[in-house]
């Protein structure tokens, strides 16, 4: 719903004739938008299960990171016209938030080469008995 909200507003601006650039924009900007809508709503999953891991530890110092990776990508979009730039310096939050969240919800290195080198026995089709 997150991703619905942020994008709404640029595709009602997108109805018209030549809309594209708009206000001086670039003309790839929709690209940025949509971009931009889903670094955001992947860091929204990201911060929730660090932010209630935060909680459920009572661990004060991630409640503040999330909050404050939170306010610097808010802070991102408003301040700082470059869209390109922001792109970048958003998907290395991302990034940074879907590591710790993967660690955070229970992954390991161990695990995660497992899944990549399809030798988790757990999850391999091929091995599941017939009933």
């Amino acid at each position: 719903m997150s991703g619905v909200f942020s994008f709404v507003n640029t595709l009602s601006d997108s109805l018209g004739p030549g809309t594209v650039g708009i206000h001086g924009d670039p003309p790839q900007f929709f690209l940025y938008s949509a971009f931009m809508t889903l670094v955001i709503t992947l860091l929204h999953v990201f911060w929730g299960i660090v932010f209630f891991d935060g909680c459920e530890k009572k661990k004060w110092y991630t409640l503040l990171v999330v909050l404050l990776s939170h306010l610097l990508v808010s802070a991102l979009t408003l301040i700082s016209p470059h869209y390109g730039l922001n792109l970048v310096l958003a998907y290395i939050i991302m990034v940074l938030m879907g590591v710790w969240a993967f660690f955070v919800s229970g992954g390991s290195c161990r695990s995660l080469k497992l899944c990549l080198l399809c030798q988790d026995k757990d999850f391999l089709l091929f091995n599941q008995r017939a009933r």
